[in-house]
Parts: structure tokens; C-alpha cells; sequence
């Protein structure tokens, strides 16, 4: 087992992502499109939220990395995420897979299943959705998580070994992996769960990292920007709406004292 990232370590990873402000390309579902492109802009990236056929292929080759997100498809969208795949394959270009809801719905089951052999760079989910996504009845409630993370375990290996990617397992307890290395991040906040787009967003985050980092370290030290970042939100906030703004401030100002709080 790797070691994890240190405090030091995510915070330099942050320090280059805003330096670079890569501009990451979003096929994200209808609810979540406003927040995410928020969250990049809070992080330091620059979001391109260009989802049409005739564009998406073109603008994958130009984009420092992209986001796939399932959460509102349909057979049109479906298709395009699958030749934006191939396109940003072609490309070198990072690509980031958020299969949500998979498992028992027909249409993004048959988009997600094409699109693991285009090998993401990483796969992130909750435990239902990487278990689902492999193959093994992963249960799942919409995109609630009917399996606790350390469920997803030997899913997530089977996924690394046919993408050659990395699979990050949101849950209380976050897991990053890659093979047989597990790294874990103990942070973040029940009210992550009450506010929509939060795991969409860190979907976005990913990519955003895994255009200035290796796969493994970027899922690590986007799941950690944002699990900390959540952690200083609540204790500003006073409910859902508050939070979600909070949010926002928390990560555009977060720095490596403050990732201090790091438990992994």
C-alpha cells in the first residue's frame, strides 16, 4: 500500500492547479450543470460545459480534461459521451467517468458498459454504483449508495485492471484505487448528502486535478480539497442553503494550513 498524500503534498497539487487553471470539459447531468461550473471557477479551473455531438469530439482534443457524468441521460446524450470518450482517448486527453445511478437502469447501464473498455482515467462513484459498473449487484436506491465503501473493494480492483485507471469510492470513508493499492481519506460532512451536485461536482474536481496530477494522486487530492473544504463549510453554515454557499467560499480560499485536517 502507497502512502497517502500528505497535507504539503495536496496542497502544492492545489497551488499547481491554480496556476495552470486547466480548463476541463463537462457532460454533466441537467440539475448540477450551474454548481459545477461554480465549483471549477471556486477551485481555480476554468469550466467548458460543451455537450452537443458536433462539438464535444472537437473540443475533447482542446480541453485539459473531462468530466462524463450519467446523471441525466438519454439516448442522444449517450452517445455523445461515448464519442467524446473515444475522442478524448485519441487525444491523451484525461477523462474522468461519474457513472451515476448505474445498476438497474437500463439506458446508462448499456453507456456505462461501453464506456469502461474506453478507459477512464478514473472512475469515481459510491460503492453501489463502482460495484454495478463492474458487474456485481451493487443494489443502490437512485444515486444513494445502498453499500457501505470497503464493499466496492475487490469491485473497484476489477475495474483498475480492465481500465488500467484509478477508482475513487466516495462513502464516509472515501477509498482511492489503483490495483491492489487502497489509499483512504476519513474527512468531510453528513451535510454533503443534503445539498445536490456535491458528488457530481467532485466529479469535476478529479478531472480538474488529473490534468496537472497521475490519476491516483489526483483522485486523492481532489477527494481531500473537497472533503476539507465541506468540514470548514458546515462550521459556517447553518443548514442546506447556506452550506452549499459556504461551500463554494471554503474552496476558493482553502489553503495548506487548513488542509492541515487532513485524516487519511
Amino acid at each position: 500500500m502507497s502512502a497517502p498524500l500528505t497535507a504539503t503534498q495536496v496542497g502544492d497539487l492545489l497551488g499547481e492547479l491554480r496556476g495552470r487553471a486547466p480548463l476541463v470539459q463537462c457532460l454533466t447531468n441537467s440539475v448540477v450543470t450551474g454548481f459545477t461550473a461554480n465549483t471549477l471557477l471556486a477551485l481555480g479551473a476554468a469550466p467548458a460545459m460543451v455537450d452537443n455531438l458536433e462539438e464535444a469530439t472537437v473540443f475533447a482534443g482542446i480541453a485539459d480534461a473531462v468530466l462524463i457524468n450519467l446523471g441525466t441521460i438519454s439516448p442522444t446524450s449517450g452517445e455523445t459521451m461515448v464519442a467524446t470518450a473515444e475522442a478524448a482517448g485519441r487525444a491523451s486527453t484525461p477523462w474522468v467517468l461519474d457513472p451515476v445511478a448505474v445498476g438497474g437502469l437500463p439506458l446508462r447501464d448499456r453507456v456505462g458498459a461501453r464506456l469502461v473498455p474506453l478507459c477512464p482515467t478514473v472512475i469515481r462513484g459510491n460503492a453501489s454504483e463502482v460495484m454495478s459498473l463492474s458487474g456485481v449487484d451493487g443494489g443502490g436506491r437512485g444515486v444513494d449508495s445502498t453499500a457501505g465503501s470497503e464493499a466496492a473493494l475487490e469491485s473497484a480492483r476489477a475495474l483498475c485492471a480492465r481500465t488500467g485507471g484509478t477508482v475513487a469510492v466516495s462513502g464516509p470513508v472515501d477509498h482511492i484505487v489503483t490495483g491492489d493499492d487502497v489509499r483512504t481519506i476519513a474527512n468531510g460532512t453528513p451535510m454533503m448528502t443534503k445539498v445536490t451536485g456535491v458528488g457530481c461536482a467532485l466529479g469535476a474536481i478529479t478531472a480538474a486535478f488529473a490534468a496537472c496530477a497521475p490519476a491516483a494522486d489526483a483522485a486523492f487530492a481532489a477527494t481531500a480539497v473537497w472533503t476539507i473544504a465541506a468540514e470548514l463549510a458546515v462550521e459556517r453554515s447553518t443548514g442546506p442553503g447556506s452550506f452549499a454557499v459556504e461551500l463554494l467560499d471554503a474552496l476558493h480560499a482553502l489553503d495548506t494550513e487548513q488542509l492541515g485536517r487532513l485524516h487519511s
